[in-house]
């Protein structure tokens, strides 16, 4: 299908705003028959709404590509604006106190695989005994910046390391820019080195040379094989050479506990691995910065009751998991 380009003369009064609801909807599902069962309605009626929208803002906005909807570059502009109006007006129209025991919610968490570990299993205990109708969908982290992923409604709540984020965040707030984002820390903890038991550096001192002149496997939410780790060596002038890279510290401990490469891992993680009797973990012969865990949300959502009480039980859990 071939993008409309044609400009149409937007009317207000005669447009029917039933419409943006569906968009919305189908933007967040990316397919027609997940957003009619999401909405109620027949996929015609989906596919008859999403017509009318065409028709009215000129544009083809989802174009079929395989299974999913591509959005074109004009539904990725309005989208943000559309759900926050959405959610605005119905804040202001139907103002609710969120009740857990009744509620049937669904909450989009976005973390890394470590932190997951941690909180998830205390999470779902929570939901099942307070709130046994919300449902909650973890997304994985592809990224030290979540914002796009929080701004374009993608995720309700980002865990993770976000040192460049809460940075730029900081000097915005100085400047005297409004917060588009809030964030709280929930824990700090540090990174050492681990191998498997077994290895010939499982003996004798981990010198900077002997690390140096390992294979390493670098865990790279980008696929970058560059990270922290290197950033450090290369204030002292010194490489490592990093042989391979994964998305997931828990595949990073598998491949390590079956090889003899050298990972680095948060040091909370390895007793929630399942397999950390097969792990060695050494002090790093150089220092690290300290690893800054924090809850990141749109300042959209700081107002929702329902997302003050999932990040209280995400707080109270990383209290109680990881005590000052």
């Amino acid at each position: 299908m071939k993008t409309t380009n044609t400009a149409i003369p937007f009317n207000l009064r005669t447009f029917d705003l039933n419409l943006l609801k569906v968009f919305d909807v189908v933007m967040a599902e990316r397919s027609l028959t997940k957003a009619a069962k999401h909405l109620s309605l027949t996929q015609p009626a989906v596919s008859n709404a999403l017509r009318r929208l065409r028709e009215s803002l000129g544009d083809d906005l989802l174009v079929r590509k395989g299974r999913t909807l591509e959005p074109s570059a004009r539904a990725q502009e309005v989208w943000p604006p559309v759900r926050e109006a959405l959610r605005s007006l119905q804040a202001s129209l139907a103002p609710s106190v969120f009740d857990p025991a009744v509620a049937d919610t669904a909450f989009v968490l976005a973390m890394a695989d470590a932190t997951a570990a941690e909180l998830m299993p205390g999470l779902v205990a929570v939901f099942a005994k307070e709130a046994p109708s919300v449902s909650l969908r973890v997304l994985p982290l592809t990224t030290r910046d979540p914002r796009r992923l929080l701004d374009e409604g993608q995720a309700d709540l980002a865990i993770g390391h976000f040192p460049g984020a809460l940075a730029d965040l900081g000097a915005r707030a100085q400047m005297g820019e409004t917060a588009s984002f809030l964030h709280h820390r929930l824990f700090q903890g540090e990174y050492v080195c681990v191998m498997r038991r077994g290895h010939p550096f499982a003996t004798g001192a981990l010198t900077l040379n002997r690390y140096c002149g390992a294979r390493h496997l670098l865990v790279s939410f980008s696929g970058r094989a560059f990270g922290f780790v290197d950033e450090a060596l290369a204030l002292k002038g010194r490489t490592r050479r990093v042989v391979l890279t994964v998305n997931q510290f828990f595949t990073a401990g598998k491949v390590v506990a079956n090889s003899d490469l050298l990972t680095v891992l948060p040091r909370h993680f390895i007793n929630v691995t399942g397999f950390a009797d097969q792990l060695l973990q050494r002090e790093l012969p150089f220092e690290v910065p300290r690893i800054q865990v924090d809850a990141l949300w749109h300042h959209r959502q700081d107002a929702s009751s329902a997302q003050a009480w999932l990040r209280a039980k995400v707080l109270a859990l990383a209290d109680k998991a990881f005590p000052a």
